[in-house]
């Protein structure tokens, strides 16, 4: 668990290096010697777009002496350097003039921007010197004082539908811990990834560039990508069709789509994704069905006037509930449904690719389109797929996350496909509102501290604000679909020393009852019952501030708000009731250890074995 500190601020903790990669002819990297290891430092440069000069004396490898022959690196002999040393001896060359010699060529050569020396001698350290006095940054082999950067331990991901070299790289380092460990780091999570995740890389690369409509446009990254923005799901005016639109428009939105398709959508379904589905995904268009079932009688018929052929088979739909997202806790019916009885599977973008991976490769899954500003027109083009394959005599499951009434539009669709002919079956799911506290160790009812639960939503449809219930002490309130919209939400709780309302113009128009205390605990759960769950947890008065600081946020998201967030915590605290807020103070030092917030990562490891 991580604790804030006094300061408003987390404090910088040392020890790690800053992480950075370098590509493009814009960048010269010189490498300081000719064995094997300069050799792969070469072409790990080549790789990636760099000039690439090769500074030596004496043997060169035959790597080396084949680039240069390719001209594919620069080779420079130390001799024909002015002021060299004329020293015969690799082992033992004049220092001072070598160090002269290198410095009047780094003055000549102002493109240089990496140096690696990967040479051993009592001398090397002067030469170190020297680029240091160059500002240039260099990396010493087995010298780590001497270094600004290192070599971290990479791989390089093939393609496997190419077969070549794909543009996805992994990285480990140790900052000089354990070298060997870090090799056999980057092995284990090389061999945990999906087989074809270059392939996801590829396609998402794909779908950038024909998102990129117009000529004048910077290039950079999707929302997300580059942690400037802390969540893909920051709010948008709501989209109703290209029509409308500039090109700068246009650009911004299928933009903002590309990053719900990378966060959400399971590895695979990137990977196989056509250039007619990127497009289908871009333009927001409902995608076309492939035939109908219609209810006309063959004109062929017995002597007895019997039919020739059976009577197709009827469709059906079921609304599914897929649970939080462990795919422990799906239930016997829903893992039936999904493995069983499926024909088309109509998925939520919520929904982990954990569970969709349980789906036979035989049935057809299509993952909602609920992109920023396209929710209404997404649910649409869900049922209708819905109506259209049941009457063409399909199973069809629509699969939701957490439970499919719980917020997750269940009503209206049972309505729409009873009014189209087929009266849906609902099965129930695990509630993310439930089980993602128990994840993070939070109990919404527990005696002595809440006896009450109310689960509601964070916005309301078509992005409309909702009245949220007001403070009771007893009460643990779970808000579901609010954290991209934090600061709003928790404007409209608190209040200052006056009692009013924080954070918005009528902040009390959107509460319903008492405000709450600034002290009252709040945790956002991140990703519920996943591998990469994250728990924030502090104050309201204090949990913008600290999710701010964590970095970009990992939806879906909820909040738990009361004193229920402490209870379990550590020693535990169930006398919030009977002892009243004269020590409440008091019991949130002790649960946040002095600092303003905590942060817990990852889910019990006991799941691993369930």
């Amino acid at each position: 668990m991580i604790s804030s500190t006094s300061s408003p601020y987390p404090a910088p903790v040392g020890g790690v290096s800053l992480l950075l990669t370098f590509k493009g002819p814009r960048n010269t990297i010189l490498i300081i010697g000719g064995d094997a290891l300069a050799a792969s430092r070469a072409f790990a440069a080549l790789e990636a777009g760099m000039q690439v000069i090769i500074l030596t004396r004496g043997l060169v490898c035959d790597e080396l002496r084949w680039r240069a022959d390719q001209r594919q690196v620069n080779l420079t002999d130390w001799g024909m350097l002015p002021s060299a040393s004329t020293s015969l001896l690799p082992s033992a060359p004049d220092s001072n003039a070598d160090a002269e010699s290198l410095s009047a060529f780094l003055a000549e050569n102002p493109s240089i921007s990496l140096i690696c020396i990967t040479i051993h001698t009592a001398h090397t350290p002067a030469l170190a010197r020297i680029c240091h006095a160059h500002n240039i940054p260099v990396n010493v082999t087995d010298l780590p004082a001497l270094c600004d950067f290192s070599f971290a331990a990479t791989h390089r991901f093939v393609d496997p539908s190419t077969s070549g070299q794909s543009a996805l790289q992994v990285g480990v380092t140790t900052n000089g811990e354990g070298c060997r460990l870090a090799g056999r780091v980057r092995r284990e999570i090389v061999s945990m990834l999906p087989k074809d995740v270059a392939g996801a890389v590829r396609q998402v690369g794909k779908l950038r560039r024909l998102a990129k409509i117009t000529e004048n446009e910077v290039e950079g990254c999707e929302e997300g990508e580059d942690g400037s923005v802390t969540t893909p799901n920051r709010p948008v005016p709501g989209w109703r069709n290209s029509a409308a639109e500039s090109k700068d428009e246009s650009s911004r939105r299928r933009m903002k789509w590309v990053a719900q398709v990378s966060e959400y959508w399971p590895i695979a379904r990137l990977a196989s994704m056509s250039e007619d589905d990127m497009k289908l995904i871009l333009s927001g268009d409902s995608p076309q069905t492939t035939s109908t079932y219609s209810n006309q009688a063959p004109d062929e018929s017995s002597l007895h006037n019997l039919a020739l052929f059976p009577p197709p088979k009827k469709g059906r739909i079921l609304l599914v509930g897929s649970g939080p997202g462990h795919p422990s806790l799906l239930t016997i019916a829903t893992h039936n449904a999904l493995t069983k009885h499926a024909d088309l599977v109509l998925s939520d973008k919520l929904v982990p690719a954990a569970v969709l991976a349980l789906i036979p490769e035989t049935v057809e899954v299509r993952i909602a389109r609920k992109f920023p500003g396209n929710a209404e027109g997404a649910q649409s083009e869900m049922m209708d797929a819905a109506v259209e394959a049941a009457r063409r005599g399909l199973t069809v499951i629509r699969l939701k996350q957490g439970d499919p009434v719980v917020y997750g539009r269940a009503g209206e669709e049972v309505l729409f496909f009873r009014a189209h002919g087929f009266e849906p079956l609902v099965v129930p799911g695990v509630s993310s509102a439930i089980a993602a506290p128990i994840f993070a160790g939070i109990p919404v009812t527990q005696r002595g501290v809440a006896e009450s639960v109310v689960v509601c939503t964070g916005v309301g449809r078509q992005g409309r604000e909702v009245k949220l219930p007001g403070y009771e002490r007893s009460r643990t309130v779970l808000i579901l679909m609010g954290v991209a919209r934090i600061a709003q939400v928790v404007g409209a709780m608190i209040r200052n020393d006056s009692g009013s309302g924080e954070g918005l113009q009528n902040g009390e128009g959107r509460r319903e009852g008492r405000p709450y205390p600034r002290n009252t605990p709040i945790a956002i759960i991140e990703r519920g019952s996943m591998p990469d769950q994250r728990v924030v947890a502090s104050t309201l008065g204090d949990i913008c501030e600290a999710l701010d600081s964590v970095g970009e946020q990992r939806p879906p998201g909820m909040m738990v708000v009361g004193w229920a967030v402490l209870a379990l915590q550590g020693t535990g605290d169930t006398s919030v009731l009977e002892e009243g807020e004269d020590r409440d103070e008091e019991r949130i030092r002790k649960w946040l250890g002095g600092g303003r917030w905590v942060m817990q990562e990852g889910i019990d490891q006991g799941w691993a074995e369930v």
